[in-house]
């Protein structure tokens, strides 16, 4: 009868430590990653200086024009169009060197 008993207590032991790990690897495989992506990501919309090309999280493409504290306003093309936004909505920034790279690329291609 003790056996028994100490075989069930071991039993539940074994049970809560495995329960323990899973939420330990589900933590580490899950949660980490992403606020290192929400890090990186906030970085990313901080380090947005006047004359950044942005790309918004509907798809619109425009250079930035003015920046203040939680806001920007950027012009989309040749139109000279100014859309003010928050900073959260903006998916990429690729930097004021965008045009220039991109406009070096093409003429290497062309040769």
């Amino acid at each position: 009868m003790i056996l028994v008993a100490q075989a069930q207590q071991g039993g539940g032991l074994s049970m809560i430590i495995m329960m323990v790990v899973l939420i330990a690897v589900f933590y580490f495989l899950m949660i980490v990653p992403e606020k290192k992506r929400k890090k990186k990501a906030q970085e990313m919309r901080d380090s947005i200086e006047v004359g950044d090309k942005i790309v918004t999280i509907g798809g619109m493409v425009g250079k930035v024009v003015h920046v203040t504290g939680d806001k920007l306003t950027f012009e989309t093309g040749e139109d000279r169009v100014r859309i003010e936004i928050t900073k959260w909505a903006v998916s990429s920034n690729e930097g004021k060197g965008a045009n220039k790279e991109t406009s070096d690329s093409e003429e290497s291609l062309g040769n």
